[in-house]
């Protein structure tokens, strides 16, 4: 949603820009290029390293008339003074492809309004002519690889859009940015690698309305002067080294909508003015080291949609009175010291959408969920990594009917998988791993059409996968526009190596079915065919027996397949080599023999995916000259086969010394070999 609101700010700058300009400028085609600026344009194509794609394919000898540039007039005056007409004032190519290094000769077009560049592969220093544009009120180089510093001198009286993010640059900020260019209304420097202070200097952009410094290198603390800022709609500092308390000043931002600062050393209080905002409508701190309870006058925040705390230091209890910001709708106050109940006010929650209490020492789930099923919206619901101890309510009286993602991880529960969970119908991600939920595995998973990751891995579930679960929509073919953008929240995922992954969209997770670490039995359906948009099945540790269905090449998009520490049996399918996107496969620790394929993605993968069998190729041991598969691993000790043997070779050299008896002593050996056989 922020990024959005971004957008739309931006837009709504730059419209306004082409509506005063909409006077000003002619079709294209009735205009002859100005010779300055046509030798510019292709000094700019020459430097390229690539062509102009768009120029190459609608060239002219009047550029007026290429793909992305418009001409003026300067004036009426025009006539009078030929060399005025046909000046270039916009030159916009973003996401062209265009790789190489900007020309200086760009300086030269000295009526240049708009230069978007923007989501190229462009590199190098950024030229100083640009920043000496008297007329440029539109810079847009973001995402490309430019480096270097931001020159300290900028003179570009006009300018409204700076945007220079998502790229290389470093060194210290501008200081005098605003000293020649007192109309900014939107700076972007973001996720470059600046460093340093913010400078006090950056007071003076009175007109500013985004400010958005994220992701770089900056340290220190916010600076007194950004509280002269009084027109900032979005402030986002996030993801920085900053450090100290954050400055008591946002009663000066009359307008502020968006402040976010997560990320960084942030220490002490919250600001009481941040808590009485009424502009305020996205709130992010997650992830600093801020502490004391939580207050918000709700009253008066009546505003605020978005509120993260999470990853601080603030203790409990958790407020009681946030069901009374009637507009809050995603809460996220994961990984602090609550340790209290869930609130009964919670229950006339209305507005609330998301909410993530993961790692706050919450207890009794079973209030806890009897409470928040009477959030009417409620569609996010994270309780992981609590320890609880508790069993898994089995109330049958309990409904999430518009619950779309589900996470109760790492919470030491007991019990069973709750029949009230199959009426969540619109479940899209269901997290119960590690846990010590026994049981089988629901039949009714399969009625769940829009499910399409599922984590019940780290458990002591029991019984077959139900055949159902190759049923399941969403892995057979999965329809993106159904899912709605999730809030910047993040979601955890702990694996078992202890490295967790972070996803911050819900379309972050690939479409996975993980049932690992259980006591699961019985043999894998050769349905799972049908699961073409699955990305990830992991099935380890687990009981499972049977063999591995030739089937399973109907898994198209699957990525990573682990059947590892199974009782597996009989070889590899040769069909799976058709599976092109498998980077991750493991059939280590099962019965399996015969030959590995050696054709698709099974040469890269490395030794260990196969150990514990009785494999042979180029990632175990090398196969039988006579291109005989191997026979079935045997069951007992290498010494019967040994004795076996033996038998036979005395067997052949009695028999060729004594020929008369030879036809004898072989039917006795075989019998013999039969009855060890059978033993095996």
């Amino acid at each position: 949603m922020a990024v959005f609101i971004n957008n739309l700010l931006v837009i709504n700058v730059a419209m306004r820009m082409s509506f005063c300009q909409a006077d000003q400028v002619l079709s294209s085609q009735n205009l002859t290029c100005n010779t300055n600026d046509m030798k510019a344009l292709q000094d700019f194509k020459t430097d390229l390293d690539t062509e102009v794609d768009v120029w190459s394919t609608n060239f002219s000898s009047d550029c007026c008339k290429w793909t992305g540039i418009t001409c003026t007039s300067s004036s009426s005056l025009a006539l009078e003074n030929p060399i005025d007409t046909g000046r270039v004032v916009k030159l916009e190519l973003p996401n062209k492809r265009l790789v190489g290094k900007l020309s200086e000769s760009l300086g030269t077009l000295d009526q240049l309004t708009i230069l978007n560049l923007s989501q190229n592969i462009l590199q190098g220093m950024l030229p100083l002519s640009l920043f000496n544009l008297q007329n440029l009120q539109v810079l847009d180089l973001s995402s490309n690889y430019f480096s270097g510093p931001v020159p300290a001198s900028i003179h570009l009286p006009e300018i409204q859009i700076l945007n220079l993010s998502q790229n290389s640059l470093k060194g210290y900020l501008p200081a005098g940015i605003c000293d020649n260019s007192s109309v900014l209304q939107v700076l972007n420097l973001a996720e470059n690698y600046f460093f340093g202070t913010i400078p006090m200097e950056l007071g003076n952009c009175s007109s500013l309305q985004q400010l958005s410094l994220n992701m770089n290198d900056l340290s220190g603390g916010i600076t007194e002067g950004i509280g002269n800022l009084s027109n900032l709609v979005r402030l986002d500092i996030s993801a920085n080294r900053f450090t100290g308390t954050i400055p008591d000043f946002f009663h000066k931002f009359v307008k502020l909508k968006f402040f976010v600062a997560h990320s960084n050393s942030f220490t002490g209080f919250r600001p009481s003015t941040l808590s009485n905002s009424p502009t305020i409508t996205l709130l992010n701190m997650r992830n600093n080291s801020l502490e004391g309870p939580i207050h918000l006058n709700c009253s008066a925040m009546c505003s605020l949609a978005s509120l993260d705390l999470g990853s601080n230091r603030f203790i409990g209890p958790i407020p009681n009175n946030l069901p009374s910001c009637g507009r809050l709708n995603n809460l996220n106050i994961a990984r602090n010291k609550m340790g209290s109940l869930v609130p009964e006010s919670f229950k006339d929650f209305h507005s609330l959408s998301y909410l993530s209490l993961s790692n706050t020492s919450i207890y009794n789930l079973s209030s806890a969920l009897k409470t928040l099923q009477h959030c009417q919206n409620l569609t996010t619901l994270v309780i992981s990594e609590n320890i609880l101890n508790e069993e898994l309510p089995a109330d049958s009286t309990l409904h999430f009917h518009k619950l779309k993602i589900l996470v109760i991880a790492n919470c030491r529960l007991t019990g069973s998988i709750p029949q009230w969970l199959s009426h969540s119908s619109q479940l899209q991600l269901l997290d119960l791993s590690w846990n010590h939920l026994s049981g089988k595995i629901p039949f009714w998973f399969g009625n769940f059409g829009l499910l399409f990751y599922m984590d019940l891995s780290n458990n002591v579930l029991t019984g077959e996968i139900p055949k159902s679960i190759t049923e399941l929509r969403c892995f057979i073919d999965r329809d993106i526009s159904l899912e709605k953008p999730s809030p910047d929240f993040p979601l955890f995922k702990k694996k078992f190596n202890a490295k967790g992954l972070q996803y911050i969209k819900l379309q972050s997770f690939p479409p996975t079915l993980d049932l690992s670490y259980n006591n699961l039995s019985g043999h894998i359906w050769p349905e799972f065919r049908n699961l073409r948009k699955l990305h990830v099945l992991e099935l380890q540790f687990n009981n499972i027996s049977g063999s591995i269905p030739s089937s399973f090449s109907g898994m198209s998009s699957i990525e990573t397949l682990d059947m590892s520490h199974n009782r597996l049996a009989g070889t590899i399918p040769a069909s799976l080599v058709k599976l092109s996107f498998l980077s991750n496969f493991n059939v280590s620790d099962n019965q399996l023999y015969g030959e590995i394929p050696t054709a698709g993605q099974f040469s890269t993968f490395p030794h260990s995916s196969f150990q514990g069998n009785n494999l042979c190729g180029d990632q175990a041991s090398r196969c039988p000259l006579n291109d005989e598969p191997p026979s079935e691993p045997p069951n007992q000790s290498s010494g019967s086969n040994s004795i076996i043997n033996s038998g036979f070779f005395i067997a052949m050299a009695i028999g060729f010394v004594f020929g008369f008896s030879s036809s004898i002593i072989c039917c006795n050996i075989k019998k013999l070999k039969s009855l060890f056989k059978f033993s095996l």
